[in-house]
């Protein structure tokens, strides 16, 4: 194990942790906004009970996340600087736009949701909760817009003095098509999260306290998560089958390792189990269901999918000689694991819904436990994916222009990787010790009592104190 290993682990340990936190800020925000949205409109103190409730549990995770967020910027230095030099004309326009831009939108007005609720006018309050909202989401897109450089170079030339990529086109960088696919497909999976943490705790405080005064408040909130986690569900499935026909267009060498497929097929078969050869050259045994990966790939059932030898060839001829192949365990298991957790939170949404069916209450230890594990699951499923996503590209760290290899910063030694994977590590775990707890401790509290609330009209009352309404 050299340095460049230990950098690889550590970048992607802190990624995957960082990201955990991600997509539930990004949809919570927005479910939050929602429901206050509701009871601005009709009034009815259910709705601010939940908003005061989950946005409680929002602001947890939104300040977890800018701590876990700001390490990685830390690392492009660190341990990525020729990475750095090579790509930061590119990124240098999209990341400084999302943190000038979006995410200073999205923490003012954070700042003065929280402290405006007995300050502001209720339509400016809730107008701050949506411009948060949008923040959040702007800043989720100008990442995505770099990362998809990486997937995809657009908009760029290469200087051979420098030997840098320097930006011709910034429109090109944030329209690429790659960027315009994954941002819906991952705002899709950010709702999954969050609208399954809205049906685990509602369902929890139904099922433990069915006699309380504010069952209809859960009641309403495990119907309306279990609603937004299967229109999440559906919209993973339709922005991930278009991003599937463009990664195959793009990166063929990802969807080959997606299935595991070795040699060109036409149509080409999606497995749903593979076993090959240790050497991982070609597949000795797999249960197929015909002409899926054909239509997954190009929209058509009968379509030619390219598969890993033939392009390993093509590579080999057009870049140099090496390995142009990623670890096709990783990839391949980490696709279905995407998948099968995804579909398992929505299956598990349909079952809450039906319990619910004609104003029953449900009852069943199961359910609760199945509820309790719904986080989990679209979490898992979205870490999955970015694992398939970022694994699946290598030995690519900018897929045709720099392998991983020469990314690494030269300078640093594998002692001193080590040394800061193993300190971020134990921070994180002291981090993700407290983050669970904070949540738990706030979810098991349940909503506020809110019968004395500040005035609701839109006057402003220059003698109210500012006031942290949490």
């Amino acid at each position: 194990m050299d340095a460049l290993d230990v950098a690889r682990w550590q970048f992607g340990v802190t990624t995957v942790y960082h990201f955990l936190f991600v997509p539930l800020t990004i949809g919570l925000s927005v479910l939050v906004a929602i429901l206050q949205t509701l009871w601005h409109r009709t009034g009815n103190e259910r709705y601010l009970k939940l908003t005061k409730f989950y946005g409680k549990l929002f602001l947890i995770n939104f300040a977890m996340g800018v701590v876990t967020g700001i390490v990685q910027e830390f690392q492009f230095g660190m341990n990525w600087s020729d990475y750095s030099r090579f790509v930061g004309d590119i990124f240098g326009a999209p990341l400084a736009i999302e943190a000038l831009v979006a995410f200073f939108l999205e923490s003012t007005f954070i700042g003065l949701w929280i402290f405006g609720w007995d300050r502001l006018p209720k339509r400016a309050h809730l107008a701050s909760i949506w411009a948060a909202a949008i923040g959040t989401n702007l800043s989720a897109y100008f990442i995505l817009a770099a990362n998809s450089f990486m997937q995809n170079p657009v908009g760029y030339r290469l200087n051979p003095d420098t030997g840098r990529a320097e930006l011709t086109d910034f429109l090109a960088v944030l329209t690429n098509k790659v960027a315009l696919v994954t941002f819906p497909h991952t705002l899709a999976g950010s709702f999954l999260v969050a609208g399954s943490l809205v049906v685990a705790v509602g369902l929890w405080h139904v099922i433990r306290n069915r006699d309380s005064a504010d069952t209809g408040a859960y009641r309403f909130a495990t119907k309306f998560g279990s609603w937004v986690v299967l229109v999440a569900s559906a919209a993973v499935v339709f922005t991930g089958d278009i991003q599937g026909k463009i990664m195959t267009d793009v990166q063929p060498m990802k969807m080959a390792a997606a299935e595991g497929l070795y040699t060109t097929e036409s149509p080409a078969s999606f497995s749903v189990l593979t076993v090959g050869s240790l050497d991982g050259s070609r597949e000795v045994f797999a249960i197929k269901i015909p002409h899926l990966l054909s239509y997954l790939g190009t929209g058509d059932p009968n379509g030619t999918v390219q598969g890993i030898n033939d392009l390993q060839a093509q590579y080999a001829s057009q870049y140099g000689a090496g390995s142009y192949t990623p670890i096709i365990p990783v990839t391949y298991w980490s696709f279905r694991f995407m998948i099968a957790f995804g579909l398992a939170a929505g299956a598990i949404a349909l079952l809450v819904l039906w319990s619910q069916r004609k104003g029953r209450t449900p009852s069943s230890k199961w359910l609760l436990r199945a509820g309790l594990a719904m986080p989990v699951l679209p979490l898992l499923a979205n870490s999955f994916g970015w694992i398939f996503t970022e694994m699946g590209r290598q030995p690519w760290i900018v897929f045709g222009e720099m392998l991983t290899r020469n990314g690494v910063s030269r300078s640093v030694s594998l002692a001193e990787v080590v040394t800061s994977f193993t300190a971020f590590t134990l921070i994180y775990a002291t981090l993700a010790v407290i983050e669970v707890k904070l949540l738990l401790r706030y979810a098991k509290a349940g909503v506020p009592d809110v019968s004395e609330q500040p005035p609701t009209d839109d006057t402003d009352d220059a003698e109210r104190p500012l006031a942290f309404a949490y």
